[in-house]
Order: structure tokens, then C-alpha cells, then sequence
């Protein structure tokens, strides 16, 4: 059976209308400046309040085992949710405000205090500010997936998601020029306590346009939901149990998880990298001449993201079908990776730009395919194992995935680093070193975008049983 079903059309054509695809769009530029403004900040919690390494890497490690306890939790709670809102809207509304206001709270530390004193505050709102984003972020991705069922409709609503969540990460590299500049903010704490309203505010604006303009399924259709209550709670873990079981024996979404892991996580191991290259290779340590250079490649990798692959992927998506464009856009990443050796040229700094049309095609891409590809698994879930529909159950697992895999991806890139003799007290490092490590930037990623390639090579779910199975569906419970 073919990806692409050619002059196949659907049962029924599900659009988006502009409106709700800017709004679902304006919380994707959240879902993606929360966490990109947290890496950063967490970043002065040692340089700006002192926070020993160690309680620092606790603080960013605890929060993230915490937030992938409470993701399928969530999700679970979302999906069997009954209310005259919706099952997603009233948990987006209430989790972007949420969250927003604790992102601020989270960072007027007073670096006077004692440092414990500081690690404890941190730690306990950081708790308390993880259960409000994922409040947030697992209902809206669940929202994603059931804003269409149209095969091709899917693509292009991740296409507007990923385009504005670029947004944000053409931002986010200026947060460390902007904080640490003392012609702006006369310390680094200062800078940290100002944008985290900035960052905040953004989120409580934006994040609540879904829940307002965004729309649901038609609740009535949805049936077999658990009952919710403290009383029923043994019930509803059991519930919770059978779900997780019934996603990871779904092939085609096991699959698209392995996928994301090695593309996601093989790029995430090197992400660093390029910062190094460039401050000690091409700058030979000397960081006031690498200056903006860092940032610059950052947003300009954005930047090729939002205009170039997010139009060509979602075009060759409903050329070709998303396991295609999937193959090609991953194949095309691992051309950038190799051309990386050539890009970084300490004779002509600009060249480093060179490889980062093909490169971002890989990173670019991912999420935009997963996540129609995921609306997709959906629909099959459905098919196999009946009602209620899972969506933020699905998506929960994804990204818990994601981030245990980002966990895992840190400390390989850390020991990464000491395997090719990276001396981080070091003002400028050797040219077998920094040879050692730009073998390891090209190699890593390319190897794990093959692997990806791969395990998505024989996927099934093409538009053609997508098809199929939203008529079976239509025909046994009605129109969504």
C-alpha cells in the first residue's frame, strides 16, 4: 500500500479555520519559550546567585523526573474530563495563567539569601510550576490531534504550531546577551528577575488564545470515560495502567517514538557542540571575539526552520505522504551534518551559516510530522481499542519520551566531551580535541538520523488507512 493516496479523497474534509490555527499557533510560541527561557535562566543560577553546581544540577534534574511522572497523569485526567468547556480548553486556560505567574515568582530569588534557603524556594516552586505547565502543554498537544481529522489538514495545523513556536527560538538566544550585558541590566540578577516578567506575561497572553478560540470534538460522541474522584482513584490508576499498556502496543506509535528519539536525542547530544566549535575553534577561546556569533547561529537556524522546511516539509507531506516526507527531510539533514566539517572555517566565520539550510531540515521537520503522524495513531487506537479517544494520553507518553530521552542525551554529550579530551578550565583547546569534537558534532547526529530513517522505512498508517479507518469509525460511533 502506497504512502500517498493520489486522487483519494477523504469522507469528509475537516478545516481549520485561520483564526483557531493562529491561536492553537500562539501556544506552541508558549509551549516552546517556557522551556527555552528556563534553560537560560537556569543557567545564572550559578553565575548570578551562586548556586553551587551540584544543587544546580539537582534543580534541573528533579523537576524533570517529577514533570514525566505527572505528564500521563494529566493527560489521563484530560481525556476522561466531563464539562460543559471541553475536555482540553478549561485545563489550557487555567494552566497558562498558572504557569505564567509561577515562571515569574519562580526566579525573584534574592541572592542574599542563604543558598539553601534559595535551593529549597527554587525547588519547591519549580514543583509546583511544572504541575501548571504541564496543565498547559499535555491537554494542548492532546487538542492538537483532535482539531481535524482530515489526513493532510493535520500537517498543515503542526506546520502553523512549529512555525510560531520558532518564534520563540529566535528569541531565546538573546536572553543570554541581553541578561549578561551591564550596559543593560547592572547585574546578571537583575536581568534574570525583569525578563522572567516578560517571559511570564507572554505566556498568561498567549497561552490562554487556544482555550478561548480553539474547538473541541463534540463531547457526546465521546463515550466509556472513567469517573474522576478521589473515591474512584484505585479505578482511575487502573484505568491509567491499561491505557499506558494499550499505547505501547500500538506498532505504528512505537515506531514514530523511536524515530523521534534517535533524531531528536542524537541532535540533542551535540546542541552544545556548535557553542564550543564556535568560541574555541573558530575563535580560538577568545569569547569577546565570538561575541554574538552563538546567537546568530541559533536564530539563523530558526529562522531557515520557519521559512524553509516547515513550507517544504509540509509540502512534500501532501505530495508524497508524511512517511516520506519524513525520509527525505531526515536524508537531507544528514547532507547538512557532513557539510558542518567544511562550514566551520576559522578563515571565514560566515561559512558557518552554509550548512544549516540541510541540517535543519532533520530537527526542523520532526515535530511537524510526529505530531500529524501521532493525530493519525489516534484515529487507529480508536479503531482497535474503542472509546474514550486518548489524544493527551498519546501525547503525554510522546513527550515523556522526549524528555527522558533529553535527560539521557545530556549526559552522553557530557561524556562526549571528556572522551575527545575537552578541557572545560582550559582558555583555548588542542586542534586534535577540537578536531575530535567536530567528528563527533557530524557524526552523532548522522548516525542516529540513519537509524531513524530505518525504523520509519516500513511504517503503515498511509493516507490511504487513514482513510479507511475514519470510515470504519464514522460508520460505528458517528462524526466526530
Amino acid at each position: 500500500m502506497s504512502d500517498k493516496a493520489g486522487n483519494m479523497n477523504s469522507t469528509s474534509t475537516q478545516k481549520v479555520s485561520f483564526i483557531e490555527k493562529t491561536a492553537f499557533g500562539m501556544g506552541h510560541l508558549v509551549n516552546n519559550l517556557m522551556p527555552g527561557a528556563l534553560g537560560v535562566f537556569s543557567f545564572f543560577l550559578l553565575t548570578g546567585f551562586g548556586m553551587d553546581p551540584f544543587l544546580a544540577g539537582l534543580l534541573g534534574g528533579i523537576p524533570r523526573i517529577f514533570d514525566a511522572v505527572i505528564d500521563p497523569i494529566i493527560g489521563y485526567i484530560s481525556d476522561n474530563t466531563v464539562s460543559k468547556y471541553g475536555r482540553r480548553r478549561p485545563y489550557i486556560f487555567i494552566g497558562a495563567i498558572f504557569s505564567g505567574l509561577l515562571f515569574i515568582l519562580l526566579w525573584q530569588l534574592d541572592e542574599n539569601n542563604s543558598q539553601m534557603f534559595n535551593f529549597w524556594y527554587f525547588l519547591l516552586i519549580s514543583l509546583i510550576y511544572i504541575t501548571g505547565n504541564a496543565m498547559f502543554a499535555t491537554p494542548l498537544i492532546g487538542l492538537s490531534y483532535e482539531m481535524s481529522t482530515d489526513y493532510n489538514e493535520r500537517t498543515k495545523l503542526m506546520a502553523y504550531a512549529q512555525f510560531t513556536g520558532q518564534i520563540a527560538w529566535m528569541i531565546v538566544p538573546w536572553f543570554w546577551v541581553i541578561i549578561a550585558n551591564p550596559d543593560i541590566f547592572p547585574t546578571q540578577v537583575q536581568g534574570v528577575r525583569t525578563l522572567s516578567y516578560f517571559v511570564g506575561g507572554i505566556c498568561i497572553v498567549l497561552g490562554v488564545l487556544p482555550a478561548i478560540f480553539c474547538k473541541e470534538v463534540d463531547q457526546s460522541a465521546i463515550t466509556d470515560r472513567a469517573e474522576l474522584s478521589i473515591s474512584n482513584i484505585a479505578e482511575n490508576f487502573k484505568g491509567l495502567i491499561k491505557s499506558i499498556v494499550q499505547i505501547f502496543k500500538n506498532k505504528a506509535f512505537v515506531k514514530l517514538c523511536g524515530a523521534t528519539f534517535l533524531v531528536f536525542n542524537g541532535f540533542q547530544m551535540v546542541a552544545s557542540f556548535s557553542f564550543f566549535i564556535i568560541v574555541f575553534y573558530l575563535f580560538n577561546g577568545d569569547y569577546k571575539a565570538a561575541g554574538n556569533w552563538p546567537a546568530w547561529f541559533s536564530t539563523v537556524s530558526a529562522i531557515f526552520t520557519a521559512l524553509l522546511v516547515i513550507p517544504i516539509v509540509t509540502f512534500l507531506s501532501n505530495k508524497y505522504g508524511k512517511k516520506n516526507a519524513f525520509l527525505i527531510a531526515t536524508a537531507i539533514s544528514v547532507i547538512g551534518y557532513i557539510l558542518k566539517w567544511w562550514g566551520f572555517n576559522p578563515s571565514n566565520p560566515y561559512l558557518m551559516f552554509f550548512p544549516l539550510p540541510f541540517m535543519v531540515f532533520g530537527i526542523g521537520s520532526l515535530f511537524l510530522l510526529m505530531m500529524s503522524m501521532t493525530a493519525d495513531v489516534c484515529d487507529l487506537d480508536e479503531l482497535e481499542n474503542g472509546m474514550p479517544r486518548k489524544e493527551s494520553t498519546f501525547g503525554a507518553i510522546y513527550w515523556w519520551m522526549v524528555k527522558l530521552g533529553q535527560g539521557l542525551a545530556l549526559v552522553a554529550g557530557g561524556y562526549i566531551l571528556k572522551v575527545v579530551g575537552f578541557d572545560q578550565n582550559a582558555a583555548t583547546q588542542s586542534l586534535e580535541t577540537m578536531n575530535n569534537l567536530r567528528l563527533a558534532d557530524i557524526i552523532v547526529p548522522a548516525v542516529t538520523a540513519l537509524l531513524a530513517i530505518y525504523v520509519m522505512k516500513d511504517y503503515s498508517l498511509s493516507e490511504e488507512r487513514i482513510i479507511e479507518i475514519k470510515r470504519e469509525l464514522e460508520n460505528r460511533r458517528g462524526q466526530l
